[in-house]
């Protein structure tokens, strides 16, 4: 029992720890132009007939498109739960068992799950603004329900009556019913009932505010006007983009991509400045009351539960177990990386006074991005934005759908979406390659536009499980992105980091897809919030790949242009000699959230924005003045509360993963990797300990030495 109506989505991780290029040779792929095209033109209602042969079921949602209809849906779909809930809660002690109590638990939640899932999906990527505003609000009141279903103490008392009998279960079914038991728990159901009423209306309370402050932030927009002289450095391509008058290109300091090529180009201190402030106040009016208070309520739920702090409470049922073996990894992280992070700011400085004639120069937050770039077009005669031209959006998508096709047995085919909330939107089945089993369903949504969700996501619209009637529901899911848009004599051009999030966030829809869990509660990436990120980090490496790039890798004016190898050497040598840099910076973020959440209470709440900015200028580098970057830091909402840490941790596990097919034979295309990747570590989810999964795809205990030698940490850090 999740003890809220989870938004089942997943972002975008941190970039991958480059462990070598594989010298595999590359294999017979299927050509861009038929990967989409190999097909017999199949339909919907034909994988939905197919899915029939292997008992399951392939569907599409039924969205709303009104307010009136988002709220009919949530009226009936809650009455129906609640009616099933009526009946657990109404079965004598000598009635229950598996079926009807935690199965029938896992079962109405699955119902309402599903309609939350479409609701959200709603909420963050539909194009008009009323039904977004209408789905935010259903979203309260759907995790009202959720969190007030764990205080239904007659169902409480069936489930615990079913668990004292005791039962012999084994596998999934066991961990499903000790799960439930444990979410009880840590729901307040021990406590006395004047206890737990007062966790529930606080725990109903919070859920409001987490849905208003992630609304603030994905809402949060400010276009910038500059002048061309403004943008002196910044690509001429981009700037035809952006162009709005005569001399004047404004900047969406939401948009990410935007935001980014300004940071990374602008020759400009003062420019970088000025969007680097603008950006770290956005939604700052809104939300520093609403992350007081946030923080505050998590703290009292916390107290209140017997945990010492919210952190603790989160991390319990993740790999860490608790707050201080958290801050310990990311402390260990942040001392083992400091002389490379010095080594680099070194570098980066002396670029600076070069540049600014300065010799008193220094690197602030503003500078890192810009000066990483110089270093890398400077000392490894990297442009990355003269890379773009090897990775058209469509080549690239291609290419990565024959990859995971070949490695992981399977076959995507685009097909007719019913129905579409934007125009551009794209649905693909996939089915197993040798048996036609359809597998489940995939929308893109690929390149910004106002009002949605404003990062890289997976979201999970419905989640696989074994129904009542003995047939599978195969998943739907879609991928939320923001790549730079075509142009109008030009396509969509990704940047090689483009590149890794597409891999990363489709990882994260094979993770979904492909799940066999009985139960919904352990499907697909519905996995202990420190490894979710993973499996997707893990194929961040194929971008890096010479024999993998040039399976989709070209200059779109010249298609028999390939990258140079000595220019993906230079890459892959500029990326290693910033990680100090990337790694601070995510540790930064690690151990602010982190710290929120072990010191803040409502004695000092007001120290929130203080106490974010002081350790964000420990770890890393000092925020703009006046600012409150962490207002805008939408993690802290959805699910990665005290889980940021969580990034690192996977990266670690991920580094590891990757060797399986760094020492394949076929190394990045080995199928016999592939498979074993998807059997122990994709079909499973959750339905048994993830630390079983990780050490079977392995092979052998799991070891951080792969990640400790990719980030370059010193010695000292190198303590399992």
């Amino acid at each position: 029992m999740k003890q809220e109506i989870m938004r089942t989505f997943v972002c975008l991780g941190v970039a991958a720890f480059v462990t070598g290029c594989n010298t595999a040779t590359t294999p017979n792929l299927p050509s861009q132009n038929t990967v989409q095209m190999d097909t017999k033109n199949r339909s919907l209602a034909d994988y939905q007939e197919a899915a029939l042969k292997f008992n399951s079921l392939i569907r599409v949602p039924d969205f709303e498109t009104s307010p009136e209809a988002l709220q009919q849906s949530l009226k009936s779909t809650l009455a129906t739960a609640n009616q099933a809930l009526d009946q657990i809660g109404q079965l004598k002690p000598t009635e229950v068992d598996f079926t009807n109590t935690v199965l029938a638990l896992d079962n109405l939640r699955y119902e309402v799950t599903t309609l939350a899932n479409r609701i959200y999906l709603i909420k963050e990527t539909s194009t008009n603004a009323q039904l977004r505003e209408a789905a935010t609000e259903q979203i309260k009141l759907v995790n009202d329900w959720g969190v007030g279903i764990d205080y239904r103490e007659d169902v409480y008392r069936s489930i615990k009556a079913y668990s004292a009998t005791p039962p012999k279960l084994k596998g999934e079914d066991a961990k499903l019913l000790k799960e439930t038991m444990r979410d009880y728990r840590r729901a307040g159901l021990d406590l006395p009932k004047d206890k737990r009423n007062e966790v529930e209306a606080l725990r109903k309370k919070l859920a409001r505010l987490e849905t208003d402050f992630e609304s603030n932030v994905t809402q949060a927009s400010e276009k910038v006007p500059f002048t061309k002289a403004d943008l002196d450095g910044v690509p001429e391509d981009f700037l035809a983009q952006v162009k709005t008058g005569d001399d004047q290109y404004t900047i969406q300091a939401n948009v990410t991509w935007q935001f980014i090529a300004v940071m990374e180009n602008a020759k400009s201190e003062a420019v970088r400045l000025k969007l680097e402030t603008i950006r770290d106040n956005l939604a700052r009016k809104e939300n520093v009351p609403l992350l007081q208070e946030i923080l505050i309520l998590r703290n009292q739920i916390a107290g209140k539960l017997g945990y010492k702090t919210w952190a603790d409470y989160q991390i319990e049922p993740k790999m860490a177990k608790d707050a201080a073996t958290a801050i310990a990894f990311e402390e260990k992280l942040k001392a083992g990386l400091q002389p490379k992070f010095d080594r680099e700011l070194a570098e980066f400085k002396a670029i600076k006074v070069q540049e600014t004639g300065d010799p008193n120069a220094k690197i602030q937050l503003w500078d890192w991005r810009y000066y990483a770039n110089q270093l890398k077009k400077q000392k490894y005669t990297v442009d990355e934005e003269a890379l773009k031209v090897y990775f058209p959006y469509q080549n690239v998508l291609d290419g990565m759908f024959a990859i995971y096709q070949k490695i992981f047995g399977l076959k995507f085919e685009q097909i007719q979406a019913p129905y579409k909330w934007v125009d551009d939107l794209q649905l693909y089945a996939v089915s197993d390659a040798k048996t036609g089993e359809p597998l489940g369903l995939f929308y893109l949504d690929m390149f910004p536009r106002e009002g949605k969700y404003n990062h890289f996501a997976q979201f999970g619209i419905i989640e696989g499980k074994l129904l009542k009637n003995g047939k599978y529901q195969r998943p739907t899911v879609g991928l939320v992105c923001n790549f730079p848009p075509p142009a109008k004599d030009k396509p969509s051009l990704l940047s090689h980091q483009d590149v890794e999030t597409l891999f990363h966030e489709f990882g994260h829809a094979m993770h979904s897809v492909l799940t066999r869990a009985k139960h919904s509660r352990f499907a697909g990436t519905s996995v202990p919030r420190d490894f979710v990120e993973a499996p997707s980090q893990m194929l961040e490496n194929w971008v890096w790949d010479k024999s993998v790039l040039d399976t989709f890798a070209a200059d779109y004016r010249d298609p028999s242009k390939k990258i140079p190898k000595e220019i993906l050497s230079k890459l892959k040598e500029a990326k290693l000699a910033t990680f100090g840099t990337f790694y601070r910076r995510q540790l930064s973020f690690g151990l602010v959230d982190l710290a929120l959440h072990t010191k803040i209470t409502e004695t000092n709440a007001d120290q929130a924005v203080p106490l974010s900015n002081k350790i964000a200028e420990e770890v890393f580098l000092a925020e703009p003045p006046d600012t409150s970057f962490v207002t805008y830091f939408g993690h802290l909402m959805n699910g990665y509360d005290a889980g940021y840490y969580g990034y690192a941790w996977a990266a670690a596990i991920a580094a590891d993963m990757a060797t399986v097919f760094e020492k394949s034979p076929k190394g990045y295309f080995d199928t016999t990797a592939g498979r074993r990747l998807r059997k122990e570590i994709y079909e499973p989810g959750d339905s048994r300990d993830v630390n079983v999964s990780i050490e079977k795809f392995l092979g052998r205990p799991r070891s951080i030495e792969p990640f400790l030698k990719a980030i370059g940490a010193e010695e000292k850090c190198r303590e399992s």
